[in-house]
């Protein structure tokens, strides 16, 4: 590792407040490196940009996700190795620069639970070899991945698994501000920031804005937290840093530009125009009660709507009836349709729901509709809670307190074993898929394991899952009890029917067929022979109350669509939806649509 020192000598406990160039030249070649943010949240962009020209080199890439960061080192050839959880491009698809090199075998990977990831950046900061985990039962990731062992706990013998330790020698942040002392404030949800910040060795961060000293002490953000100066190397301000990706209060994600990078081979970010900056700006802090849904149809684009429930709607109304007053339900990655099914029972039967979002980090947040630019700032301003999504994991999912995170998958077989990892294609390529996140730990953790599918076909509906990234492994109501884990059910929902999974058997079976649907359809569109339950039914069509308010309040734009169109559909889609929620922000900020800063 070439080494990089801070001008004047290593720093104490005042940080170095440098120009970005120099920020980014402490990064050492050959460096254990992790990114702050997640997702489109408070990525480093600038100071990875700059890290890029600076043509640091040999990097290991340790972080819970990958997302436009990776693919931006990836592209500079400037990583050696990665161990992560999941990476994507969320709305956009998968990342292609790390399914290609992982696909050739050019850049090696080791997967991780998220759990055990967090435990090893825990074990760094506590200064130890490795700290333990609940094994993810059902799953294969601990066995193929060799990222931990299992051992017999020496109190009580139960099995565990040990988690190595994984300190990072830098950790590259954006936050909201700095202090002249050097204490970092960051709002909103924090990623596994927190694990990272304390198990690094060296903490670069850029800001939105420097402010005077005594800041803190008495006008620091609510809610937020602050990184004290003793635990951070260097500051740069860098207005826009984290840009496309958002940092609010300032701005949201740029999900225009983001479908502009995602939609050829130019990763080239440049600054935004002055009059984007201003549009961004003040879409951020648009009150809650502003955004409505009669403003966002006035402008909504697509397909007309049937007279009768579509698949997806049936989906949608059965999650929702799923959920109740006591449900704790987090939305996954990449999730548009839970999402609106969580939406319509907190808006219908549920409204105690408490509903978090940003990857657990904003917790009990109020009802709106479905968007995307201004989703996580809704969410920002009226969440109970902003935290990590390491701490949501301590609090919530590994005392059993989440009820449901509906999810989908690449593969489900007839064990409900699931396939987040890589399949086979028919020709016999190889495909990466983003990785199973965190869903190998909370497919036990979580009370009912919901799973769904868009797309029914003998291809996601398998004999068996070529890779177990996560499945329920702890099924019956004794050993979930003693785990400290609520019983609860296992059920998968597609644009066909319904299936359980019957603890006996452990096997699948159909339960109920969607309306118009037959259960010769659902056979054919199976991949394994079904079980068909002896009183099949026909699944429950949305209340004419329940399709107004998918329609018309909760996604009036049609996001749930997005799971749903071929590959080659999905980027006018997404245009026709980012034009369509824009031209509504325009008009909430009482401007035209022309000065929206294209």
């Amino acid at each position: 590792m070439v080494s990089r020192s801070l001008p004047g000598g290593p720093a104490s406990n005042r940080p170095h407040v440098l120009d970005l160039p120099d920020l980014a030249a402490l990064v050492p070649s050959g460096s254990r490196l992790g990114i702050g943010g997640f997702h489109f949240s408070r990525l480093p962009i600038a100071l990875i940009r700059e890290v890029v020209r600076q043509e640091v080199r040999d990097l290991e890439y340790v972080s819970w996700g990958g997302s436009l960061g990776l693919e931006m080192l990836l592209e500079a050839g400037a990583v050696r190795s990665m161990a992560l959880c999941f990476t994507s491009l969320d709305v956009f698809g998968l990342a292609p620069r790390f399914r290609r090199v992982v696909e050739e075998g050019t850049v090696p990977l080791e997967e991780w639970t998220a759990l055990g990831m967090m435990q090893g950046f825990h074990a760094a900061q506590h200064g130890v070899p490795s700290m333990p985990f609940p094994l993810p039962r059902g799953s294969e990731i601990v066995e193929r991945s060799g990222f931990a062992v299992a051992y017999a706990d020496p109190v009580t013998g139960a099995e565990v698994g040990a988690a190595r330790a994984l300190p990072l020698d830098v950790f590259l942040l954006h936050a909201q501000r700095a202090d002249k002392e050097g204490n970092v404030e960051i709002q909103g949800a924090r990623g596994l920031d927190l694990s990272c910040i304390f198990a690094a060795k060296q903490v670069l961060v850029t800001v939105e804005e420097i402010v005077a000293a005594s800041t803190f002490r008495t006008e620091a953000a609510p809610r937020s937290f602050i990184v004290p100066r003793s635990f951070v190397a260097g500051i740069a301000a860098v207005p826009f840093g984290a840009y496309p990706t958002s940092c609010l209060p300032s701005y949201p994600t740029d999900y225009r530009e983001l479908l502009r990078l995602t939609s050829g081979d130019d990763l080239t970010i440049a600054p935004p125009a002055d009059s984007r900056r201003s549009f961004l700006s003040a879409a951020a802090v648009i009150p809650a009660e502003r955004v409505t849904a009669p403003v966002l149809l006035r402008h909504r684009a697509g397909a007309e709507e049937s007279e009768g429930a579509t698949p997806d709607e049936v989906m949608v109304a059965w999650l929702a009836r799923q959920i109740d007053n006591d449900s704790i339900c987090s939305v996954g990655s990449v999730s548009p349709l839970a999402t609106v099914a969580y939406l319509l029972a907190k808006r219908t039967h549920a409204p105690e729901l408490v509903l978090m979002t940003s990857n657990g980090g904003l917790i009990d947040v109020a009802a709106r509709p479905m968007l995307m630019t201004l989703a996580e700032a809704l969410d920002f301003q009226t969440a109970a809670v902003h935290c990590g999504g390491d701490e949501s994991y301590h609090w919530y999912y590994q005392r059993g307190r989440v009820t449901h995170e509906v999810v989908s998958a690449a593969q489900i077989d007839r064990f409900a074993n699931t396939n987040n990892i890589e399949v086979t294609s028919p020709s016999g390529k190889r495909i990466r898929l983003p990785g199973q996140g965190g869903m190998a730990d909370v497919a036990n953790m979580h009370r009912h394991f919901l799973l769904y599918l868009t797309r029914h076909s003998p291809l996601s509906l398998v004999e068996r899952v070529e890779y177990v990234s996560a499945a329920r492994g702890l099924l019956g109501d004794e050993e979930r009890a003693a785990a400290g884990y609520q019983p609860g059910e296992v059920k998968l929902v597609t644009n066909l029917g319904v299936f359980e999974l019957d603890t006996g058997s452990r096997e699948l079976v159909l339960v109920s067929v969607h309306p118009g649907g037959s259960l010769q359809a659902v056979h054919e569109a199976t991949g394994f022979a079904i079980r068909v339950a002896s009183d099949l039914e026909e699944t429950v069509p949305p209340t004419e109350e329940e399709l107004e308010l998918i329609r018309r309040e909760i996604d009036p734009l049609g996001m749930r669509r997005l799971e749903f169109v071929a590959g080659k559909e999905r980027g006018p889609l997404l245009t026709a939806l980012i034009e369509s929620e824009e031209a509504a922000i325009a008009e909430m900020i009482g401007r035209g649509v022309r000065n929206a800063g294209r």
